[in-house]
């Protein structure tokens, strides 16, 4: 790593450290009328930040990006809409309660749990420029300054929205705009240089394909920086014997409607009993969509993630299982954890599966693309947690961006 690049990150991270106490202190209000500035300033700024966007992807074209990620680079009208209608409802969301009673301790003394703002939260993400906007709202509104850092395809995108919308809604607000930082540097060892600040950044959640991203994990946790990674993906359907085939039919479709995003469907999993009549529907919804199915004897990994593989995006993989309980030992043990759901009318087995699957997230006639911050709690996400320990666990929310501080306090404050 060159002394520049770490350098940089490193100023980054003492500017946002010195801001934070700006964001920590402002009010609910200014909170809510930053995020509501950032979505106005969102749509006035449609043509800088498209025309940014724009040069891009077609850089990105020339470089030879592949589909799956050209689509996850770029920013359509539509999508651009639609990031500031999440800032609008972001804004307009409840804040946490910053101190909520517990109990009464002896002596009539009150257990008292303090919500605090982790100070200072990195966030390394790929080729996505709305993901800048998503974390920085979601930091904002949690009162945590950031230090954002994008892979180089996407970075021209981000800059301009940083300039352009977060740092002078931020302004505007009365908070120190410095509390959002994008770390200026197109060279992966950013990446790395950030989870090695632990005084500074203590936090640092972490986006991409999987082995960068447990590449960084492993390199935080060597220098004492705690992560939130999500580095797997891959949706998993298994369809039962009392499935319904034009049900099914419709969770293939509505799970494929985009490919290069981690909860897509990836493992198509089909009841012996039902392969001949279910097959057939599988098959043309695949056409429709330009997917290819990979069969038995399969040449992977059953859970490899197609998502990751720009030359092979476009593939489910598709095996028969003999019944509910191996298809949920499938979903535990060769999947990444993410999401896995059934398609059936019998709901003693959806339950039976729900009991089975330990993943991230589980549905019942129900696309697995529903595993989205946005779309389950409507607020948008900083990722999705799949570890398997207690705290923050499926789409990472702004209600999970805080520390816990017990505090006891007299019965009676004194007067």
């Amino acid at each position: 790593m060159t002394d520049q690049v770490a350098k940089a990150v490193e100023e980054c991270a003492r500017a946002a450290k010195r801001a934070a106490p700006s964001l920590a202190a402002a009010t609910d209000e200014a909170i809510d009328a930053a995020l509501t500035a950032m979505a106005r300033r969102l749509v006035e700024a449609r043509e800088v930040v498209l025309e940014a966007n724009r040069a891009d992807v077609a850089k990105a074209r020339e470089e030879g990006m592949s589909s799956g990620l050209l689509d996850r680079l770029t920013i359509t009208e539509e999508r651009l809409t639609g990031m500031a209608e999440q800032l609008s409802l972001l804004a307009g969301a409840p804040h946490q309660e910053r101190s909520i009673p517990v109990s009464t301790l002896d002596g009539g003394l009150r257990l008292v749990e303090r919500r605090r703002p982790v100070g200072v939260i990195g966030a390394n993400y790929e080729a996505r420029p709305n993901v800048t906007v998503d974390v920085a709202s979601q930091l904002v509104k949690s009162r945590n300054a950031g230090v954002l850092r994008t892979g180089s395809a996407a970075l021209g995108s981000a800059q301009r929205l940083l300039a352009e919308v977060i740092a002078p809604a931020l302004a505007e607000a009365g908070i120190d705009a410095d509390v959002v930082q994008l770390v200026p540097r197109a060279e992966r060892e950013a990446a790395a240089a950030l989870v090695r600040l632990p005084e500074l950044v203590p936090l640092v959640i972490l986006r991409g394909s999987g082995e960068s991203t447990r590449s960084l994990a492993t390199e935080a946790a060597t220098h004492g920086v705690r992560t939130l990674a999500h580095a797997d993906g891959g949706g998993v359907l298994y369809v039962d014997a009392a499935a319904d085939v034009e049900k099914v039919r419709s969770l293939v479709g509505a799970s494929l409607d985009r490919l290069g995003v981690c909860n897509r469907l990836n493992l198509l999993l089909i009841h012996a009993g039902v392969q001949d009549a279910v097959w057939p529907v599988v098959r043309e919804v695949l056409a429709e969509r330009g997917v290819t199915a990979s069969l038995a004897p399969h040449d992977h990994p059953i859970g490899y993630e197609w998502a990751l593989d720009s030359d092979r995006e476009a593939t489910v993989t598709v095996a028969q299982v003999e019944g509910l309980a191996e298809a949920v030992r499938i979903a535990n043990e060769e999947t990444s954890g993410l999401a896995a759901g059934i398609a059936t009318e019998d709901a003693a087995a959806a339950e039976a599966f729900f009991d089975g699957y330990t993943g991230t997230g589980v549905f019942w006639n129900a696309p697995t693309r529903l595993l989205d911050g946005f779309k389950l709690l409507a607020v948008p996400e900083t990722g999705i947690n799949l570890d398997k320990v207690p705290g923050p666990r499926g789409p990472v929310t702004y209600t999970d961006l805080y520390v816990r501080q017990y505090a006891v306090l007299p019965a009676t404050p004194p007067s």
